[in-house]
């Protein structure tokens, strides 16, 4: 009798990488609708910083609990993750709420995902890897999705942050952009130093520089004014900080990294819903098309990127 048990075994364990990777995707989905809810009660900068150190804090409690090797790195280690990833941790607190409260939580959404044409423009410019034809009309489906999904949107219950769709798309690019250099980073300092330790040096070192950048540009953070805007940082903290990534990299240790991200590519799909349920926010037909060209774009990249290379 043959055994099947390694085979089943093998496909419950893909199944649940795939399940962790939804999850993963949902969760950081929530930040959006979250952050929307928050724009009437704290500045949107204010957001970004305390969302990072109560995550920071969480972090922290839990490698003095569980893991104290959290805590041991090299000067090399501080400089290019606790520095350097602190400072696109930082740039995409800020740029990414701005994203929210000008373009809306689908606007938002779908500029972020442009990181991975932007990773693949920049793989050609630095690393010299080819720009193939494939890449490059995945690359204009998704940036055309964009524009789609950015005209076609509304930003109703974001008011109270009164940023325009010009700072948007600022916003939302430069997020972007912050996001595909986090990735090259970590593409170096993952084997290195291990997820999470990586995700701990960034979130330090965005605080501290959130929290000097803020003061000296006149936005000091301000402390959250009431237990509503504390249950709503929680929240934030909670889902898009730590649980997400903690599902993510419990993904990756199951099934494939590419796998996993055509997965995760359900975000924008799950924030456009709560908007919508939550905040009224609408999307046009057209707008709609954007959505679904972006995650169809990101989708097809990443499995592309996951073919083998032919000698």
């Amino acid at each position: 009798m043959t055994d099947t048990t390694p085979l089943t075994s093998g496909r419950t364990s893909r199944l649940t990488g795939y399940l962790l990777a939804l999850a993963a995707g949902a969760t950081w989905g929530t930040t959006g609708p979250l952050s929307t809810g928050l724009y009437g009660l704290m500045p949107a900068t204010s957001i970004g910083f305390w969302r990072v150190l109560l995550g920071t804090v969480c972090l922290a409690l839990w490698g003095l609990a569980f893991r104290r090797e959290l805590f041991r790195v090299d000067r090399a280690g501080w400089l290019l993750v606790g520095l350097g990833g602190g400072c696109l941790v930082a740039l995409f607190e800020v740029a990414y709420q701005y994203a929210i409260a000008g373009a809306g939580v689908a606007g938002a959404a779908a500029m972020l995902y442009t990181a991975p044409v932007i990773v693949a423009v920049l793989a050609r410019l630095v690393l010299k890897e080819a720009l193939t034809p494939v890449r490059l009309v995945l690359a204009l489906l998704v940036m055309a999705g964009v524009a789609l999904t950015v005209t076609g949107g509304s930003n109703s219950g974001a008011e109270a942050a009164q940023l325009g769709i010009g700072a948007g798309i600022a916003g939302g690019l430069l997020s972007a952009v912050s996001y595909a250099l986090t990735t090259l980073m970590a593409r170096f300092a993952v084997p290195r130093y291990g997820a999470v330790r990586v995700l701990f040096l960034e979130a330090v070192g965005g605080v501290v520089i959130l929290g000097i950048v803020l003061t000296l540009a006149g936005r000091m953070p301000t402390p959250p004014p009431s237990l509503a805007a504390w249950r709503g940082l929680a929240a934030l903290t909670a889902g898009s900080v730590l649980a997400a990534n903690l599902f993510f990299f419990a993904a990756v240790k199951r099934i494939e990294a590419a796998p996993a991200a055509v997965a995760a590519t359900i975000e924008p799909v799950v924030a456009t819903a709560l908007a919508l349920l939550l905040f009224h926010q609408q999307l046009s037909p057209l707008g709609w098309l954007g959505l679904t060209m972006v995650v169809a774009g990101v989708a097809a990249g990443y499995l592309q990127e996951a073919k083998p290379t032919q000698p």
